[in-house]
Order: C-alpha cells, then structure tokens, then sequence
C-alpha cells in the first residue's frame, strides 16, 4: 500500500540507501567480525587467569605402582582435601603471535574500508537513480514541447490544405510527424515512470509508494583536472583501494607472523591457593614455571604457512594493479561522457531555443 506523497531530497534518498542496502549491511556484519578476530589475536598475547574451588574424595590402590611390602596395607584411603586455587599463564614473548596482531589489525583496517566503498557504492546508485528521474523529467518536459510544435505545424497544414493552397500530402506528413513526437513522449513517460521504480528499489520504499523529487540539479561543468590528477586523487580516496592495499600489508604480515613461528618463545605458568584436609586447616600452596619453547622440526608446515602467504601477497598484488587500470579506464571513460555531455547541452539549448521560435511562429501564423 502506497502513502501519502514524500518530497524526496538527495541527502534523505542516500540516507534510506545506506539504511536498507544489503550490501552494506553484510559488509558491516564483516566489519564486525573482523574485530572479533582482532580481539581474538589480542588475547593470544594477554594473561589469562582461572580459579577454583573443589572438594576432593581419593583412595589410592599403591600395588597398581609396585609398592608391595609386607605389614603396609595397598590400599590407602579413602581420604579428602579441600582445594582453592588460582592459576594463571602469560606468553612473555611471542612474535609470531605478536605479528599476527598486527595482520589482524590491518584486516579490520581493510574490513573498515570495504564497509565504506559499499557505502561509497550506494551513494553511487542512489545519487544515478535519482538524477536518472531528473534527467528523465527533462526529457518528457522537451518531449511535451515537441510534441506541441508538430501538433502546430500539423494544425497549419491541415488548414492550408483546407484553404486549398497546400496539398494533402504535406497534411499526413506533418499528421505522421506528431504522431511520431507523440510515440516519443509516451516512451520517455514509461521510461520516467520506471526511473521512480528503480530509485524506491534502491532507497528500499515500496514500489506503490509515490514521492516527487525536492533538489534540482542544474547542468555545471566540471572543473579542469588531468586523468593524471584524477587517478592521484582517486588512489587517495578511493575506499576500494586502500582496501585491497591494507589486505595486501595483512598478507605481508601474516608471512612474517608464519616466519617467526621458528623463533622461541618465552611463558611463565603458576598457580596460588590453599589447600588442607578440610576448610580448617588450609595452607598456602603454590607452582610457578617458566618454560622456553623452541620449534626444532614441524613437518613444513611453517614453509607451507609462509608459501601460501606469498600466493594471497601475490593475489593482493595482481588485483591492485588490475583496480588501478580500471580506474584509469573509469577516469578517461567519465571525461569522454563529461565532454560528449557538454557538447550535447549546447547542441540541446540551440535546439531548445529553435523550437520555441518555431513554436511560436506556427502559433501566431494561426
């Protein structure tokens, strides 16, 4: 069911693209979990501590061990102790882990920047669909002037041929004519008519709901920029971009995070608490060690770790310069449409004036 009618301003349609859009929603779901990942790094080089609290029943069978003596009884128990106890472990030192915290930062940089081009994206869409309509008015509202000069170039005929000074023939040449101006002008409406869809569709308002459009936007050409510049801006500002370029920094760092796994590392484990036959009677009891961990041989997964983050380097590398050509050829692309635009408003403003003189002249002749 359709509303009443909204007045539609550019900034309220982009501002409904960006809520609706499900791109960008997925892409902020990736975003979100990119930090998880973050956090998920971070904790490998955090301390972590656990406690407990346990009630302990035992009776040990001593002969399963070996011990068999004469006069001393296997089995011992059943006896219970009482146990309150805090563990904790920290990796003091960890490259690799430390590396991996890096490249995890880098990705969530990456994710932050793809959430952005996908907002960048619909920008894009909605701000076409919207000039689209406008664009598309115009041409109905020149449509609407031609159809109106061939009906008074037809009504002039049509009364010469009456007058007998004009044969028949001129008469359904200009009938043919405003009939041709007119199948135009039912196009150009049906046209219009599915720009307003495309845009509901885009800004997610139903396709019965109906809104006319608040902003304008005049013709205005485009300040002088070389492609050169252009393409420097756009590696500067493009989100995309620095996207893949943040990926492929991730990737670089993920490599030296797989190298540094042959590194040692250093932890310190312990644990504090009381213990004792029963809650009166406990005493301190405690266990630190500290261990220096080095890897002699694994198997080559290490070089298989670092081979395959030469290949996503390599990928990251290939899809960079690729992004790069293709923004040069979106660069020429636009300024040939700019051009061959501005060509065509000031062929379409001499039509334009043309028109109205011959619009008026018919007009007055009669």
């Amino acid at each position: 069911q359709s509303g009443p009618s909204l007045s539609l301003s550019l900034d309220d349609a982009i501002q409904r693209g960006l809520k609706t859009n499900l791109g960008v929603l997925e892409r902020e779901i990736g975003d979100r979990l990119a930090r998880v990942e973050r956090i998920r790094a971070l904790s490998a080089l955090l301390p972590t501590v656990t406690g407990s609290v346990s009630e302990n029943v035992q009776e040990v069978n001593i002969a399963v061990f070996g011990f068999r003596f004469a006069g001393i009884p296997t089995i011992i128990g059943p006896y219970g102790y009482s146990d309150i106890r805090a563990n904790a472990s920290l990796n003091l030192f960890d490259w690799s882990a430390r590396k991996n915290l890096r490249a995890a930062e880098q990705n969530l940089k990456a994710a932050a920047l793809g959430t952005q081009d996908a907002r960048d994206l619909v920008v894009q869409a909605v701000a076409n669909a919207y000039l689209s309509i406008i664009a598309g008015a115009a041409r109905v509202e020149a449509t609407r002037s031609e159809v109106a000069t061939a009906q008074a170039l037809y009504e002039r005929a049509r009364d010469q041929h009456a007058a007998g000074i004009s044969p028949a023939i001129d008469e359904l040449r200009s009938q043919v004519e405003w009939k041709a101006r007119q199948q135009q002008l039912l196009v150009a409406e049906n046209q219009l008519a599915k720009n307003h869809l495309t845009l509901a569709r885009v800004i997610g308002l139903p396709p019965a709901q109906t809104f006319e459009l608040a902003d304008a936007a005049p013709y205005a050409p485009l300040d002088g920029l070389s492609p050169e510049q252009m393409l420097d801006r756009a590696r500067q500002s493009r989100a995309d971009y620095q996207s893949l370029n943040a990926q492929r920094q991730a990737a670089q760092i993920t490599r030296d995070a797989a190298l540094a796994e042959r590194y040692p590392t250093v932890s310190l484990k312990g644990d504090f608490g009381l213990n004792g036959i029963n809650q009166a009677q406990l005493h301190n009891s405690f266990d630190f060690t500290g261990a220096v961990k080095v890897n002699i041989f694994d198997g080559g997964r290490i070089h298989a770790d670092v081979a395959q983050s030469d290949a996503v380097i390599r990928q990251r590398k290939d899809e960079i310069a690729d992004l790069e050509r293709q923004i040069d050829v979106d660069i020429r692309s636009a300024l040939l449409d700019l051009k061959s635009a501005a060509d065509q408003v000031t062929v379409a403003e001499s039509n334009l004036d043309l028109a109205n003189q011959t619009l008026t002249q018919a007009r007055d002749r009669f």
